[in-house]
C-alpha cells in the first residue's frame, strides 16, 4: 500500500469574531515570515560566498519573535511554524535554481495560513470544522471526505472579494496498479482553444477571460473614479474582484471536466514540456496563454492519470513537432502564420493536428524505449 494525498476545498462562513482571529493570523504569519526573511537575507549577503558557513547557520524561528512581540502568542502557533517551513522551501527552490530569491510578503498578496493536525485539534463535524483558536467554524461541505482518509493539514485563505475558503489535505492508503497502455493520445498546445489532439478533436476553450474584458474594463473605470480607501471604492473593488474570481472558477471547472474526459478514455497522454511563462513573454501572447490555463490543465492531467495508474508523458520542448510531416517524416520550416501544413509528399493538414500526431508518435517511441 502506498500513501496518497488528496485535497478538498470548501467555502467557510466565519462569525465576526472568527473573522478577526483569521485576519489577525494572516497578519502574524506575514509579520513572522518577513522578519525571518530579513534576518536570513542579511546573513545570506554576508555569507553567500561561503556556502559551508551558510549551511551551519542556525536560522531564527517564530519562538524568537514571540519574546519580543507578545501578541504573536494569541494566534495558532502551528500557523507561525508553517511560515518558517514555507520560507525554508522558498530558499531550497532558489538554491536549486527553480525560483528567484524569496521576496517579502505584502498585504495585497494572497492572504492565507496553514495549520496541522496535532492531538485531535482539527475535527470534521456536521457542516462545521473544528480548528485551533477558532473552535467550530461553519463550512459548506459539498463533497464527503471518506472516513478512512486522514486529515494532515488545513489551509485557510481569503479571496479579493472577501470570501473565506479552507483546503483540507488528506492522506490515504491505496495500491495503484500500473495500467497496461493500449490507447494513447497526443495533445498539441493551441493558443486559440487550449489544444488539438491526435484524433483531430479540439478542446474549444471558451476564452472566459476575453469574454469578460469589456465588462471588466467598465468596472475598473468606475473604480478609478472613486476615492481610494473610501467605502464606495471598497464596494467597487469587490465588484472587480468578483469578475476575476468568476473567470477563474469557470476556467477551473472547464479544465477539470476536459481532463477527466481524456483520462477516462486514454491510458497515456503525451504533451510537450513547454515553458509557458517564457512563451507568453517571447511571443507577446500573455493574455491568450494566461486565459486558457494550460499549466493548470497539465497539473490536473498529471494527478488524475496517476490516481488510475496511467501515464502523462512529456516530450522535449525542442522536438520539431510543428516542422515534421506526420506522413513521411520530412522536416521543413513553418511560419507562425501558416495554419495548413503542406508537404511535398502530398500531405495537406491543419498544422496543430499534424503536430499532435507527431507528439503522439514521439510519446509512443519514448514508451517503447523506457
Amino acid at each position: 500500500m502506498a500513501k496518497q494525498n488528496k485535497a478538498y476545498k470548501f467555502r467557510l462562513y466565519p462569525t465576526k469574531e472568527q473573522e478577526l482571529v483569521i485576519r489577525k493570523t494572516f497578519g502574524c504569519v506575514r509579520f513572522v515570515y518577513n522578519k525571518m526573511l530579513a534576518e536570513r537575507k542579511e546573513t545570506y549577503e554576508r555569507l553567500k560566498d561561503n556556502k559551508e558557513a551558510w549551511k551551519r547557520v542556525k536560522h531564527p524561528t517564530p519562538a524568537k519573535y514571540k519574546k519580543e512581540h507578545e501578541w504573536l502568542k494569541e494566534v495558532d502557533s502551528l500557523a507561525l511554524a508553517n511560515a518558517q517551513l514555507h520560507l525554508d522551501k522558498a530558499y531550497k527552490a532558489f538554491f536549486k535554481g527553480n525560483a528567484r530569491f524569496p521576496r517579502f510578503k505584502k498585504k495585497r498578496h494572497k492572504q492565507s495560513y496553514t495549520t496541522n493536525v496535532v492531538n485531535g485539534n482539527i475535527q470534521l463535524l456536521d457542516d462545521h470544522i473544528k480548528l485551533p483558536k477558532l473552535k467550530s467554524l461553519k463550512m459548506k461541505q459539498h463533497r464527503k471526505i471518506p472516513s478512512e482518509y486522514q486529515i494532515k493539514s488545513c489551509t485557510l485563505s481569503l479571496t479579493s472579494s472577501g470570501k473565506y475558503y479552507i483546503s483540507i489535505l488528506t492522506e490515504y492508503d491505496k495500491e495503484i496498479e500500473s495500467k497496461e497502455i493500449e490507447k494513447v493520445v497526443g495533445l498539441d498546445f493551441a493558443m486559440d482553444g487550449l489544444f488539438v489532439d491526435s484524433e483531430g478533436e479540439k478542446a474549444n476553450y471558451p476564452k472566459f477571460y476575453r469574454q469578460m474584458l469589456d465588462k471588466l474594463a467598465i468596472e475598473q473605470r468606475k473604480l478609478s473614479r472613486k476615492k481610494k480607501g473610501s467605502s464606495n471604492w471598497n464596494k467597487q473593488r469587490i465588484r472587480v474582484a468578483k469578475i476575476g474570481e468568476k473567470v477563474a472558477n469557470q476556467r477551473k471547472n472547464f479544465l477539470h471536466h476536459k481532463s477527466k474526459k481524456l483520462v477516462t478514455i486514454y491510458d497515456a497522454i503525451v504533451i510537450e514540456d513547454l515553458d509557458m511563462k517564457g512563451m507568453s513573454k517571447a511571443l507577446k501572447f500573455g493574455k491568450s496563454v494566461a486565459d486558457n490555463g494550460w499549466g493548470m490543465f497539465t497539473t490536473f492531467l498529471q494527478y488524475k492519470l496517476k490516481e488510475q495508474g496511467k501515464q502523462l508523458i512529456k516530450i522535449d520542448k525542442w522536438y520539431p513537432s510543428t516542422k515534421t510531416c506526420s506522413n513521411c517524416g520530412s522536416v521543413k520550416e513553418v511560419k507562425l502564420s501558416e495554419r495548413i501544413y503542406q508537404c511535398t509528399c502530398g500531405l495537406s493538414i491543419n498544422r496543430d493536428y499534424n503536430s499532435a500526431i507527431n507528439i503522439k508518435k514521439e510519446g509512443i517511441r519514448l514508451l517503447a524505449s523506457a
